[in-house]
């Protein structure tokens, strides 16, 4: 592609990306424009943001931000055949969003019925409510993952007595702690500095507090599990771009300073 110059801005319109995540790339070196005006600007050119595409396209097929970056590095990177396996998934996706899209209309036309007749419905009929759904695709997992644990066992067995107040409070806690690292994130403290490793720390404890034991070795294990698994990856980084491998780093530093 012939190369371009856009600033900051000017990507972040055309991409929809907000500059302080365009910012946040350029940082961890996912995406680093390939030039700089004379006045220090950040200046893209057309391969920048095909580049900055397959950023998007990847996240949205559920890669973390650095397996993402480690693809795009490795000089075996096809970038056409990525393209086509991408454009494949994506048409895999249209096809079950469809079925999705049939099956809550099929809801909607029992819930529209006056009086309401789920009753008299045929279990075929029924069956269409559910098209589309893959619940296998997670089912029993966590149990076949860990439920010989201590921990699975003792998650288990704690959060059966939880009632909707209680909940409520760990999501409140939770976000509390999510907040002030997307602060520290975003004011450029480094993982390993001690107000980053505290809420590391706080987040150690309030799994120990609501779920099960949570030593720092299991923390840093989970930590691994955060970065290797894409839908932790993408669930964490739903609050703020990069934050999985921030967090990880501090969990991991703040592991190594109870050593001390």
């Amino acid at each position: 592609m012939k190369p371009g110059h856009y600033q900051v801005k000017e990507v972040a319109a055309l991409s929809g990306v907000s500059v302080r995540t365009l910012h946040h790339y350029d940082r961890i070196g996912l995406l680093v424009p390939s030039a700089r005006s004379g006045a220090g600007y950040r200046l893209y050119s057309g391969d920048d943001l095909l580049r900055l595409q397959q950023v998007l396209v990847q996240r949205e097929l559920g890669l973390s931000l650095e397996a993402i970056r480690k693809l795009l590095d490795d000089p075996a990177f096809d970038h056409r055949a990525a393209l086509l396996e991408q454009r494949r998934l994506l048409l895999e996706r249209a096809e079950q969003t469809e079925q999705m899209i049939r099956a809550l209309d099929r809801a909607l036309s029992l819930l529209d019925k006056d009086p309401p007749s789920q009753g008299e419905e045929t279990m075929s009929n029924m069956q269409d409510l559910f098209e589309g759904f893959d619940p296998k695709a997670y089912e029993q997992e966590a149990k076949e993952r860990w439920g010989h644990t201590e921990a699975y066992k003792e998650s288990q067995r704690r959060t059966n007595s939880y009632s909707e107040a209680d909940w409520q409070r760990f999501r409140a806690e939770n976000s509390a702690i999510t907040e002030g690292l997307v602060r520290a994130m975003q004011a450029g403290k480094k993982p390993d500095e001690p107000e980053v490793m505290d809420l590391a720390e706080q987040s150690r404890l309030i799994i120990d507090r609501w779920f099960y034991p949570c030593s720092h070795e299991m923390h840093t294990r989970l930590a691994d599990m955060y970065e290797a698994d894409p839908r932790f990856a993408e669930n964490i980084d739903k609050a703020a771009a990069g934050l999985t491998p921030y967090l990880s780093a501090a969990i991991r530093a703040n592991a190594e300073r109870s050593q001390r």
